[in-house]
């Protein structure tokens, strides 16, 4: 199942990736590539992760098609196939189709309503408003 339908692996079209998988792309999306050493080193500490679990992360993200891996001796260097951007945005629209009905400005509606959003939230959605309806 891909994210969107069919779209490019450029657009952010691959599997859902889980939380713990999006820990090891962040890693990568930082700096790549990466062999499973390095990208532990970033992530392992902090999630109190060891390295096995990681290198069951990035084979599950090999598998999605999230990453390609490039022989280096006897270990694997890692890259991401999807940009960031690109998999945040199709993140982004799959949350506010499934949670809004597909409208942003609920969305919005409910981070003000929960106080989630700061005076220089507000001012930043304000001044990109303004651009878009030039």
């Amino acid at each position: 199942m891909t994210a969107t339908g069919g779209t490019s692996q450029s657009d952010g079209g691959t599997e859902r990736i889980s939380d713990a998988e999006y820990a090891v792309m962040e890693a990568l999306w930082k700096r790549s590539p990466q062999t499973a050493a390095e990208v532990c080193d970033t992530v392992c500490e902090e999630r109190g992760w060891t390295m096995p679990t990681v290198k069951t992360l990035l084979a599950r993200l090999v598998a999605k098609g999230a990453l390609e891996t490039q022989p280096d001796g006897r270990r694997f260097l890692y890259t991401p196939l999807i940009e960031r951007r690109a998999y945040v945005g199709t993140e982004s629209k799959r949350l506010v189709e499934r949670l809004f009905g597909g409208r942003a400005a609920p969305l919005f509606a409910h981070l003000a309503e929960n106080e989630a959003l700061t005076d220089e939230d507000i001012a930043e959605i304000e001044r990109l408003l303004r651009e878009l309806k030039k």
